[in-house]
């Protein structure tokens, strides 16, 4: 999943427990990556996820603004014009010791929001032992 650096940090620091999105994973998920766009342009962890609420824009806010990380402008120019949003739990955190830099990889496609790829055979791809 494609979140902004200074999104991630706020995950990271678990400011942020809750990360929004206007439309939601058509698959079953109970993993997300967490690759950070650019100007960072790396994938930093993981974290399971808890939960997905699928609720107005008002009501998201109304009931996640204290863990969104997100000021109340921003949150309503994101979801200017939809009727419904999600908020999806951030659960357990994964965060690898080295961030992987995406320059580095073969075939890597950042996700436009999101992709789906199974995470054990990505990251035995890339070898790395900390995940």
């Amino acid at each position: 999943m494609s979140i902004k650096p200074q999104y991630v940090e706020k995950i990271i620091s678990k400011e942020k427990t809750y990360e929004f999105r206007r439309s939601v994973f058509k698959r079953d998920v109970t993993n997300v990556i967490i690759y950070a766009t650019a100007p960072e342009k790396k994938i930093i962890g993981s974290f399971e996820l808890e939960d997905i609420i699928r609720d107005t824009p008002s009501n998201l806010w109304n009931n996640f603004s204290n863990k969104a990380g997100i000021c109340k402008k921003d949150f309503f120019d994101y979801f200017k014009g939809k009727d419904e949003g999600f908020a999806l739990k951030v659960g357990e955190l994964n965060i690898l010791d080295d961030f992987i830099d995406v320059n580095c990889l073969d075939d890597f496609r950042a996700p436009q929001s999101y992709t789906y790829v199974d995470k054990e055979e990505f990251f035995s791809k890339i070898h790395n032992p900390n995940f």
